[in-house]
């Protein structure tokens, strides 16, 4: 093996609720990973592309939150229903998918971990 081709990251950062802040793996970004991880392993494309637990991608706020590499796409609030076409058209062809894509505000800050 020479190395993915691709790598996506899924935050599952997990803050107290004492916090009061939103934490992507409070989320359900476990299971979002997980069930993207079957989907590239039925496909056979798992020597190809690397599905990853992330710690804090600084999006929680967005959360859950991923990103895929090397095309740089960053995706927050992502619901189970989004994982077809976030393979499809993101993973598989990198097209964008707008409403799902993390839109930084200049005056907003990255959340800290």
């Amino acid at each position: 093996m020479t190395g993915y081709k691709k790598h996506v990251f899924v935050c599952q950062h997990e803050r107290s609720s004492e916090s009061g802040r939103k934490s992507c793996g409070g989320s359900g970004s476990a299971e979002l990973r997980s069930d993207l991880k079957k989907q590239i392993t039925s496909l056979g494309l798992n020597s190809e592309i690397r599905i990853n637990v992330s710690g804090c991608l600084g999006q929680c706020a967005h959360g859950p939150a991923m990103v895929i590499y090397p095309q740089g796409i960053w995706y927050g609030n992502i619901q189970p229903s989004d994982l077809n076409e976030i393979l499809n058209q993101s993973i598989l062809d990198d097209k964008i998918i707008g409403r799902l894509k993390i839109k930084q505000d200049k005056n907003e800050e990255t959340s800290s971990c």
